[in-house]
């Protein structure tokens, strides 16, 4: 279909996946997140020594994985602060002289650094700051496009939104409807190869990017789009805000974590109650599409025993009579199921 231009960042990929020599998985959460949403997009991992974290693939160095069909060498691993350690300068560049280039979502730019910039110009390789755009957007229209869009959204930051659309637009794939998962975040960018890392647009131009994210489709297809930020947090509410304008979503799926008293790093902040949660994005989400609709709670129940999991989605499912899963251990149906028969 014809609609709006996409001038989203699109990745190389196969990735080798740089590890480095992390030794903490949850520092190599990227790397982890894209090995298991995108496995096809792994060709192997290269960790600098034998006690670095092991994500499950075959070890490898640059030149092999090159030869094996890699595109990319793939920084799968955040270091405190997202800044590059020296002593990876080495290793980058022996990546981009065996023919890769380099994807990351560290807060320092690659581009920024003279010798990796100077070296993959010279060889013709390009470095990928996926957490920073240089696109322009516009702003928004406002206009209502075609096709259909569902949303996640949470009570709070890292609480699942990405992972719940990627186990929604699976779900939706493996009983042969349309979807498109549409990336707003680095990592997300990394699993799907392409997107717009939202965050990193200017406050007037969040809305259009999102526009342009997901443009007109047809009738019967839908774009699962990755949420960010949270309308109650005090630092992220922005992105969040101009993302739902922009996304002007038909379906939204509200993410919680149910042991959680407050707000991740804001302890003066309380986590809002679901109610008061599902109530305010409806006032949000409405000034765009006036037709918008909860048709879901996911949890991330992944601190809970199973059973105890079990009896919060149905407790959630009651106080908010909404379908309420953890994707990851109960599968998305229940809220696939809703969002369809409301379309």
């Amino acid at each position: 279909m014809n609609g709006t231009p996409l001038p989203v960042r699109a990745l190389p990929r196969p990735y080798l996946v740089f590890v480095g020599d992390e030794q903490h998985r949850s520092v190599a959460k990227t790397g982890a997140g894209v090995c298991y949403w995108a496995p096809e997009a792994c060709t192997g991992q290269w960790r600098l020594s034998p006690a670095a974290i092991d994500l499950g693939l075959a070890d490898m160095g640059p030149e092999e994985a090159a030869a094996a069909g890699a595109k990319a060498l793939l920084i799968g691993v955040a270091p405190v602060g997202g800044l590059l350690p020296g002593h990876w300068i080495a290793s980058l560049t022996e990546a981009l002289r065996s023919g890769l280039d380099i994807v990351s979502g560290l807060h320092t730019r690659l581009n920024a650094i003279a010798e990796l910039a100077t070296l993959a110009a010279s060889l013709g390789r390009k470095l990928h700051d996926v957490r920073h755009s240089d696109t322009s957007f516009p702003v928004a229209t406002g206009r209502k496009r075609r096709g259909k869009r569902v949303l996640t959204v949470g009570t709070d930051c890292a609480i699942g939104k990405k992972y719940a659309a990627l186990a929604l637009t699976n779900a939706l794939k493996a009983r042969g409807l349309a979807a498109d998962f549409r990336a707003t975040g680095q990592t997300g960018i990394m699993i799907s190869g392409s997107g717009v890392a939202i965050d990193a647009v200017v406050a007037d131009f969040v809305a259009g990017a999102a526009e342009c994210l997901s443009p007109d489709a047809a009738d019967d297809h839908w774009d699962v789009i990755e949420g960010q930020g949270s309308l109650f947090h005090p630092a992220y509410a922005g992105v969040t805000v101009g993302l739902i304008h922009g996304s002007q979503p038909d379906a939204l799926i509200l993410c919680h974590q149910p042991d959680l008293q407050t707000i991740k790093s804001f302890p003066d902040y309380p986590i809002v109650p679901v109610e008061a949660a599902i109530a305010r994005y409806l006032d949000i989400a409405r000034l765009t599409n006036a037709a918008t609709r909860f048709v879901g709670v996911s949890l991330d129940t992944s601190g809970i025993d199973e059973d105890r999991a079990r009896e919060l989605c149905a407790d959630m499912t009651q106080r908010t009579g909404l379908p309420a899963t953890d994707p990851l251990r109960f599968g998305m149906d229940p809220i696939m199921d809703r969002m369809l028969q409301c379309a």
